[in-house]
C-alpha cells in the first residue's frame, strides 16, 4: 500500500484548480493559490513525482463521437483469486469500449464504465467479454439515460 502524502493547504488548493482544468498556465495558479510562479511549478512536479497528480487527460463528452451509448454494466465473478481478477482486467483493458473499471465491495465485483455507438456493438461486446468468459458468473447493465453531474466545471451544475 502506498504511503499517505502530506498536502499542506496550498497543495489542496492547487489540486481543487487542476482538477477542474490541468491546462491551467502556473502563472495563473500562482495568483489563485497566492504563490510565486515558480513555487507553484515544483509542487506541481513534486505531487506528480509523489503519484498524486497520476495523470493529466482529457475528459471526453462520448456523446459527441460515435460511441454516444454508455452505460455501467456490474459484473460478479464466480470467484476471486488474484490470477483470475488480473486476467480478466488485463482483458478488459484491451477492450476500447471499456472506459473505466472499478473494483468494489458487495454483490457485485467490478463496475464497468462502457461506451459503444449502437446496442449491437454492446451485444457483441457482452458475448465477446463478459458471456464467453467462464469467470464470469453475471453482469446486469445500466444504461445511461443522460449525464447528470460531470467532471467538467462547466456542466458541474445538475442538468
Amino acid at each position: 500500500m502506498r504511503e499517505n502524502v502530506i498536502l499542506d493547504d496550498f497543495d489542496r488548493r492547487l489540486l481543487d484548480l487542476v482538477r477542474r482544468d490541468n491546462l491551467q498556465p502556473a502563472r495563473l495558479l500562482a495568483e489563485k493559490v497566492g504563490l510565486s510562479e515558480s513555487a507553484v511549478s515544483r509542487r506541481l512536479r513534486r505531487l506528480r513525482d509523489e503519484g498524486v497528480i497520476v495523470a493529466d487527460v482529457a475528459v471526453i463528452d462520448e456523446t459527441r463521437l460515435e460511441r454516444a451509448l454508455t452505460m455501467h454494466v456490474l459484473v460478479e465473478m464466480e470467484r476471486e483469486g488474484s490470477a483470475v481478477l488480473d486476467a480478466l482486467l488485463e482483458g478488459l483493458a484491451a477492450r476500447p469500449e471499456v472506459r473505466a473499471a472499478w473494483y468494489v465491495t458487495g454483490e457485485t465485483d467490478f463496475v464497468l464504465y462502457v461506451a459503444v455507438p449502437s446496442m449491437e456493438a454492446y451485444e457483441r461486446f457482452t458475448r465477446e467479454v463478459l458471456n464467453d468468459d467462464a469467470r464470469v458468473r453475471a453482469f446486469k447493465t445500466l444504461i445511461s439515460i443522460r449525464e447528470v453531474l460531470s467532471y467538467d466545471p462547466a456542466r458541474r451544475a445538475l442538468a
